[in-house]
């Protein structure tokens, strides 16, 4: 022991050998301990940087910006589930504590029972349900769970921006395939119904080397809602290919106009190859208490529950105890005008409806969402007339415009190209998110400025038209008179010529005639 202990002051010492008497012990210890080899992990290449760090730095460098490009509620959650959260922390010593490392009890039992009504499923709590940090959480347990090296992952853009980057991390490879929207009447509102996959296209997709399906629904950014007959594209072609479809669904109750929200797992033959993901944060408006869940076959889930022991093992208990008295108290209420799952959708369409109205009214043109929190809107006007915006040669023109809007309007939302593949980015350049589930600060902004603004500059632009309108009467005046001025002076001149040549002809019959006059003298 005494040897390699001296080996290693052996180690550590040599390299000061032969440095000044001044020098540092410290530092040199720290450039002889200093690695040199590389440190991250190459599954972190590429994916380092985050869009919402960026622009919530560059909002909270101005003033009184307001951010409607996060996905969170500005208003407090229903008063049942802060009041089961209350009792949570204040009751049972013991939700102080650990819990099941996959869930606690009662809030396993619960999702089983809820959703098992749903998706027509006799669901075991301890096999099928999963309980996780966040939906997030429950995301990158998938991935981590069932995504190989070498896999294929079909990921519909425009997408939930994880999906890309887990897959990355996981080894796969992402595989895009985008929403279009179809052709609209013109002056007509767009809807993010009319935002459809290629039925040729996806096919195309499906390889033997896909091994999982992406599916967002209520999609975030564009809040579609996808048919029964969309979902059963999808099923089909899943079956077809052997292929695991995770779905995304946490905004499965925030549903508008008369739309319904299906989950693939209800179709036939999908529960055994779906993982269906949902969330309290969205579910009761709580984002900060990060539960999330996982449903599905447990062939699958049994390998979630591998990841999930050997990363973060547990969830916040008290949170857990909490989203399991709320859910119990919804499922007493489930269909009636008292559920909050009645009521909260119903209240965030006015929110949505109200968001429309004030985008329309300064010149944009929103996507009108069947669901989600969020909506995008067509800024190709303002591209038209503003194209040359700051911003790096290559960078997307609705980055450049958002970091605008947050500048000179005090808005924040999210450009739509973060949540595009890079090589499409270019066709969806003209759209940007917002985030509509707000309350009264939402209510509260000031669009009328940006109206007033945009009022002013049509009034500059009108004057500037009829400056340049006048200026061009001016000169067609002008060019007139000097044409006509040109006219009368060839006219002039012309006359003088025949005038001249008259006066010439005349001077020689004179000279002509001379003679026979003289001679008849």
């Amino acid at each position: 022991m005494f040897r390699n202990a001296t080996a290693i002051c052996l180690h550590l010492v040599g390299p000061l050998r032969g440095k000044k008497s001044g020098a540092s012990l410290t530092r040199c210890l720290h450039q002889t301990l200093t690695m040199a080899k590389r440190l991250q992990a190459r599954r972190l290449d590429g994916i380092d940087h985050s869009p919402w760090v960026e622009f919530v730095k560059l909002a909270s460098e101005e003033a009184d910006v307001v951010n409607f490009g996060e996905g969170f509620p500005d208003f407090s959650p229903p008063e049942f589930a802060v009041e089961a959260f209350q009792h949570a922390v204040s009751g049972d010593f013991m939700l102080n504590q650990y819990t099941k490392a996959f869930g606690y009890p009662p809030l396993t039992k619960i999702l089983a029972s809820f959703f098992g009504k749903l998706l027509g499923q006799e669901i075991d709590p301890l096999k099928n349900v999963l309980v996780t940090v966040g939906a997030y959480g429950a995301l990158f347990t998938a991935f981590q769970a069932l995504v190989d090296e070498g896999d294929e992952v079909i990921i519909v853009e425009p997408f939930f921006y994880c999906y890309e980057p887990m897959t990355l991390m996981a080894g796969g490879r992402p595989v895009f395939v985008s929403l279009k929207p179809s052709p609209i009447q013109k002056g007509e509102p767009d809807s993010s119904s009319n935002w459809q996959l290629d039925p040729m296209e996806l096919a195309s997709k499906f390889t033997s080397r896909t091994k999982a399906f992406i599916l967002n629904t209520p999609n975030n950014p564009l809040g579609k809602v996808f048919s029964r007959e969309e979902l059963e594209l999808v099923a089909s072609l899943c079956q077809q290919h052997d292929v695991v479809c995770i779905t995304d669904e946490v905004y499965q109750w925030l549903v508008f106009d008369g739309f319904q929200h299906i989950s693939i797992a209800s179709l036939p033959g999908m529960w055994e190859r779906t993982l269906t993901i949902g969330s309290a944060g969205k579910t009761f408006s709580v984002t900060g208490w990060k539960v999330g869940w996982v449903l599905g076959p447990d062939r699958l889930m049994k390998h979630l529950r591998t990841v999930h022991q050997n990363s973060i093992d547990q969830c916040a208990t008290q949170c857990q105890a909490a989203v399991a008295q709320s859910f119990k108290r919804e499922q007493l209420h489930f269909g009636q005008p008292s559920s909050y799952f009645v009521q909260f959708p119903q209240y965030i369409q006015r929110c949505r409806d109200h968001m429309i109205q004030s985008l329309q009214s300064v010149g944009l043109r929103p996507v009108i969402p069947q669901g989600s929190y969020f909506l995008i809107t067509d800024i190709s006007d303002f591209k038209n007339k503003m194209p040359d915006l700051p911003g790096a040669a290559n960078e997307p023109y609705d980055r450049r415009f958002v970091k605008w809007m947050i500048k000179n309007k005090g808005l924040m939302a999210i450009p739509v190209s973060t949540f595009i593949s890079v090589p499409h980015q270019k066709f969806f350049d003209h759209y940007i998110r917002f985030c509509f589930v707000k309350g009264e600060h939402g209510q509260r902004v000031e669009w009328r400025k940006w109206k007033q603004q945009k009022q002013e500059e049509k009034k500059k632009w009108k004057d500037l038209k009829m400056t340049k309108k006048l200026e061009r009467q001016r000169a067609q005046e002008e060019q007139a008179k000097r044409q006509h001025e040109e006219e009368a002076a060839a006219q002039s001149e012309e006359r003088g010529l025949v005038h001249a040549v008259v006066s010439a002809l005349c001077q020689d019959r004179v000279r002509e005639d001379a003679p026979e006059t003289l001679m008849s003298e």
